[in-house]
């Protein structure tokens, strides 16, 4: 759970959306193999995101970025909780059109 929720640093962090989830699943992948699985979900999620809002930079340019930027954020948000929720209750959560970077 807390790996997922990690990431809301990244709200006030720039980047603590991947350093806080990368150090959390560092610390504790080894406890168990579930906490190892969400670990690396929440760090392909945030990777994803990271790229998104890279994209949503460059496409501002012709102003469509600005459109997207806060969907993307708002999107990761809503996300991140429910990824929180569902690790908590003990249930594996995928994220939807999330890049599968570390495996």
């Amino acid at each position: 759970m807390f790996t997922h929720l990690s990431a809301l640093v990244g709200f006030l962090i720039p980047l603590g959306s991947i350093i806080a989830p990368l150090i959390m699943w560092q610390v504790k992948k080894a406890e168990s193999p579930f906490i190892d699985e969400q670990g690396k979900e929440a760090l392909n999620f945030q990777i994803t995101v990271l790229i998104a809002v890279i994209v949503c930079i460059i496409l501002s340019f012709v102003l469509i970025g600005l459109l997207l930027l806060p969907i993307v954020g708002i999107g990761a948000l809503v996300l991140t909780i429910i990824a929180g929720i569902k690790a908590n209750e003990g249930v594996s959560y995928r994220y939807p059109m999330t890049l599968r970077l570390i495996s």
